[in-house]
């Protein structure tokens, strides 16, 4: 099972330091220990850090990439947050 992640834990990871948690359509990714290896360079990760990534990675990337390197980094899903 997928472990639930908030967007305010997210958030809460925003540098590589806390881990570097970033959203691609609901997935959340721990991209600290990938940072050096980003063919795009740390900057980018860095700078979508702690946010939805979404926009910015299909804008560069295929779904080959995504299945590629999603068993490696995804951590879970983002939780849905309750509505009152």
């Amino acid at each position: 099972m997928s472990k639930s992640i908030s967007a305010k834990e997210v958030k809460e990871h925003s540098t590589v330091e806390k881990g570097l948690y970033i959203i691609i359509d609901n997935g959340v990714y721990e991209m600290a220990g990938f940072v050096d290896e980003h063919p795009g360079g740390a900057k980018i990760l860095k700078r979508v850090g702690g946010k939805d990534a979404s926009k910015q990675f299909w804008k560069y990337h295929n779904e080959g990439v995504l299945k590629k390197y999603q068993p490696k980094l995804k951590i879970g899903e983002l939780k849905e947050d309750a509505k009152l």
